[in-house]
């Protein structure tokens, strides 16, 4: 499955299976595969960009995300909340909490998202714009899609803190090598890792 994973930079990823799946489409390329899904963590712009999504929006295409998106796209969301799970195409999605304890970036007020797909007897875990939060310790997930890049989300010693407990098979650093957080920041994050960690190239 973790071939099927494709990190588009920043936050976004292309899972490129049966049920073509993106998550925080962002600063995407032209002419990439239409989606069956787009999961959507929250409104910043650089999660929510209404120019990214129309490059691969198609008439049936299902957007998911949080209440927070609906007033900024000029398409449907079915929207969905921490602790709510929908099944969409054999997929199998569910919504858990991300936010900032201590910082006013991510409050948990506004109910952000990470979510977890159940694709093919797989649990990938897309953690979204968040710090290190107590809610991690009841994930379960084969892959995890983890931020390493600090400021507005963990850095690498929280990153690596986190899949350390989640205990996945793999682990993937993003939120970095944009707007903020380097090739540095996942390279510690590996190191830390006491799992097998891909730095992915960006596509």
């Amino acid at each position: 499955m973790i071939d099927k994973i494709h990190w588009l930079g920043q936050a976004a990823f292309f899972i490129d299976g049966k049920t073509k799946i993106y998550i925080d489409p962002y600063r995407i390329k032209e002419g990439l595969a239409k989606a069956d899904i787009i999961l959507i963590t929250h409104s910043h712009p650089d999660h929510c960009s209404s120019e990214d999504i129309k490059k691969i929006y198609k008439s049936d295409t299902l957007i998911v995300g949080p209440r927070a998106i609906a007033a900024e796209l000029s398409w449907p969301v079915k929207t969905i909340r921490p602790k709510e799970s929908l099944e969409v195409k054999e997929v199998g999605i569910e919504a858990v909490y991300a936010y900032n304890p201590r910082k006013n970036f991510h409050p948990k007020s506004e109910a952000n998202l990470g979510y977890i797909l159940s694709i093919d007897k797989t649990r990938i875990y897309h953690a979204g714009d968040t710090d290190y939060i107590p809610e991690m310790k009841q994930i379960k997930a084969d892959i995890c899609l983890i931020p390493v890049g600090g400021t507005y989300t963990m850095d690498a010693q929280e990153a690596a803190k986190a899949v350390n407990i989640i205990n996945p098979r793999i682990a993937v650093p993003m939120h970095w090598g944009g707007i903020i957080g380097s090739q540095q920041d996942a390279e510690e994050f590996k190191r830390l890792c006491q799992i097998e960690v891909r730095i992915l190239k960006s596509e």
